[in-house]
Order: structure tokens, then C-alpha cells, then sequence
């Protein structure tokens, strides 16, 4: 099961974790962890090109199966609203995946 925790302060999404695989079916074929893939780092390189900034990223070896996304404290107002609204874009995408395919994956907000 792929687990998704998202961080919030003041109500924004600060930093998300991902982790685990959704085996749906066999490797190579899984579609949820190919969506809930495209969705996160989509997001996590939107972030970086479109907010000119480099989040704070930790992800796994070779296996994967862990994404760990923050934004660093010194972003100006306008880039903060920007990656904010980015981010929140990418919880619409990982939620729609979520009721479809919920046995396979959870969400959660801290």
C-alpha cells in the first residue's frame, strides 16, 4: 500500500512523504504507483522550475518506494502562494486516485 502524509502550516501544505508500493498487480504494470509516481515528482518539478527553488528532497535507493518533499523556510510570500497552489493541485490528482483505487493507497494530513 502506498501511504501519502501531507504537512501543513497555517493550513498550507509544507512538505508531503510518500512511501511504500501499491502492488495492484505485478511490477512493471502497476498503475496506481505509475499515477501516484507522475503525480509527485510532476508536482516536485513544477515546484522547482516554475518557484525558482530547490525543496528540501529525500527519496529512496534503487527499490524506491519513498518520496519525501519540504519547502525550505526562506521563500518569499509570492513563492510560497506558488508552490502552495502547486501543491495543492498534486493532492487533488492523488486524491482522485485515492477513490478509485483506495485499497491501494491512504492519505493522510498532519
Amino acid at each position: 500500500m502506498i501511504k501519502v502524509t501531507v504537512y501543513r502550516k497555517h493550513g498550507n501544505i509544507h512538505a508531503f512523504e510518500l512511501s511504500g508500493h501499491a502492488d495492484s498487480v505485478s511490477e512493471g504494470y502497476d498503475l496506481v504507483c505509475a499515477g501516484v509516481s507522475a503525480v509527485s515528482f510532476g508536482s516536485v518539478n513544477a515546484v522547482i522550475r516554475l518557484c525558482e527553488m530547490e525543496p528540501i528532497i529525500e527519496q529512496a535507493g534503487e527499490e524506491g518506494g519513498y518520496l519525501r518533499m519540504e519547502l525550505p523556510d526562506n521563500l518569499t510570500d509570492e513563492t510560497k502562494t506558488k508552490a502552495y497552489l502547486l501543491l495543492e493541485g498534486m493532492m487533488v490528482s492523488l486524491k482522485a486516485i485515492a477513490r478509485d483505487y483506495g485499497k491501494y493507497i491512504t492519505i493522510s494530513e498532519k
